[in-house]
């Protein structure tokens, strides 16, 4: 391991943080006045520009031909999330929507104790976490933040708005990834960029759309923003939405995050027009980018092409109809608001984990349509989540082949996707990335039933699933009825468990796993 190339990627992604801290602060100090706007985003620019400049400082890296190697873009990746997490719950806990130290007297009496500013920043840490993994769960309510203490109204929408921008921008940089971003910006300075691509897992997978990685990175980031951009204005001049909640919603549809800028979310609005666009771009998130840009450079035959995209929305139609006819059947939703309800909730719950409806009081039939959903999640090489359609086809079709030999043990089966033959090193790879998780979600299951033993089997079973996938909200007690207050109940080691699931999740397992064989931290 080379320590002095972890400490130049490690310096340029905490540094770059910085960029968008210092639009928020900006915002803050035009809406909200100069203090507010220094208390909250000064100690945090300070800590994310001095510690970036150090560590590039300490790597003594200053030339591209130290190129990133495979090992120290894993250890790089999976590292680098932490510092990120830490820098992005700074402003929660200095500005005052958790529990933090500007509001404690260290003395007696004094208005917030050590024990709550301590937990503040444990809550700060997690709602952080949720937002650059763009999981979407919330510990925001009146047991958490001291803006809503006092009063039973809506919590979310009571804190200052610099915040809840800054919560749905964070989501916004992890779901495209900030290494991805630091590819485009600085792809010279880091040098190994494709190691560093293949480590980010989760964003949009790396295609040839360009001649370099840089031009790659550029194209693929074109896509993200322009699409944000288009859903922003569309919400707001079509809608009823003003221009701070369709700036909001906009940032956070297209990571697959699922923040909103009320307790309620999307079901506040209670609007068709609203859903539909938000649908129409869940959508788009859930497909890989690559086919995007195939869309758009008019290259249409090679997306309608790819095995996964039809497989892909086959599983969603399937799903939508399946459920459509089980709430029309089952519940008091009429056949409108039952096929209106099953299709958003549909491709909702693979990406940014919105609710158009309180489907934890759906249905059962319909509830494990979601959780199977959850569990299979979008397209490999998009921002949604789960294990991703391409994994789960290959894996049966890994399975469907060792049937044939049991019958035909002389014949050669190859496995197929594409019209090409798929290597078998690769087979393995998902092989060993869908047995990881099915290890991952049991033990979690344990660990979380060991800590909540109020839980009932599906509160545990669907947060497991919902953390891994990062998809945001569960089942039963869980579900989107009282979301900003449920995972605030969960206990401190609960939460320090649950934030580990969500970094495994967002990494896709694999590239936190490396970091646990010892070959990985062996000099050269």
């Amino acid at each position: 391991m080379r320590w002095e190339i972890v400490c130049l990627v490690l310096g340029w992604t905490i540094g770059l943080v910085a960029l968008p801290l210092v639009l928020i602060a900006i915002f803050s100090f035009i809406t909200e006045g100069f203090e507010d706007a220094m208390r909250t985003f000064a100690i945090p620019l300070i800590v994310s520009i001095a510690s970036g400049y150090a560590l590039v400082s300490l790597s003594g890296v200053d030339d591209a031909s130290a190129r990133v190697r495979d090992r120290e873009a894993f250890a790089s990746v999976a590292l680098g999330w932490i510092p990120v997490v830490i820098v992005g719950a700074l402003p929660f806990w200095f500005g005052g929507m958790f529990y933090g130290p500007f509001g404690a007297h260290w003395s007696s009496g004094g208005d917030y104790s050590i024990s709550e500013v301590l937990l503040g920043l444990l809550h700060s840490w997690f709602e952080s976490m949720s937002g650059f993994t763009t999981t979407g769960a919330s510990l925001i309510d009146s047991s958490t933040s001291p803006v809503c203490a006092d009063f039973e109204g809506d919590c979310v929408s009571s804190q200052r708005q610099s915040l809840i921008l800054w919560r749905s921008m964070s989501q916004w940089l992890g779901g495209m990834g900030v290494i991805m971003l630091g590819l485009l910006i600085f792809s010279r300075a880091l040098g190994g960029g494709m190691a560093l691509a293949r480590a980010e897992l989760t964003g949009p997978s790396v295609s040839n759309l360009g001649t370099t990685l840089e031009s790659t990175a550029r194209r693929l980031w074109g896509i993200y923003v322009g699409l944000t951009a288009i859903e922003m204005l569309l919400l707001f001049n079509f809608t009823e939405m003003g221009l701070f909640d369709s700036v909001n919603y906009s940032l956070t549809t297209m990571p697959s995050g699922g923040f909103g800028t009320t307790d309620g979310g999307i079901m506040d609005f209670d609007d068709t027009m609203v859903e539909t666009i938000i649908m129409v771009f869940m959508l788009l998130t859930c497909i890989n980018f690559s086919l995007l840009y195939f869309a758009f450079a008019g290259r249409t035959r090679e997306m309608w092409d790819d095995e996964e995209l039809r497989t892909y929305l086959l599983i969603i139609f399937i799903a939508w109809m399946a459920m459509a006819f089980n709430l029309a059947q089952s519940s008091e939703y009429g056949v409108m608001e039952s096929v209106r309800h099953a299709i958003f909730q549909s491709i909702s719950i693979s990406s940014t984990g919105y609710s158009s409806a309180d489907f934890s009081e759906w249905p059962v039939f319909s509830q494990f349509v979601l959780l199977l959903l959850m569990i299979i999640g979008a397209s490999a090489g998009s921002t949604g989540g789960g294990l991703k359609v391409l994994r789960i086809r290959i894996a049966f079709e890994l399975a469907k082949r060792e049937v044939i030999r049991i019958i035909h043990p002389r014949k050669v089966v190859a496995i197929r996707f594409n019209k090409a033959v798929v290597d078998e090193d690769k087979v393995w790879i998902i092989v060993g990335m869908v047995s990881s998780w099915m290890v991952l979600v049991t033990a979690s299951m344990l660990t979380i039933s060991f800590l909540e033993p109020y839980l009932e089997i599906t509160d545990v079973l669907s947060v497991s699933i919902s953390l891994l996938g990062n998809t945001g909200p569960a089942l039963g007690s869980f579900g989107p009825a009282d979301a900003a207050a449920t995972w605030a109940n969960l206990s401190v080691p609960s939460l320090l468990a649950t934030t580990v699931l969500m970094w495994l999740g967002r990494l896709e397992l694999l590239t936190v796993l490396v970091l646990l064989h010892p070959r990985t931290w062996e000099s050269d």
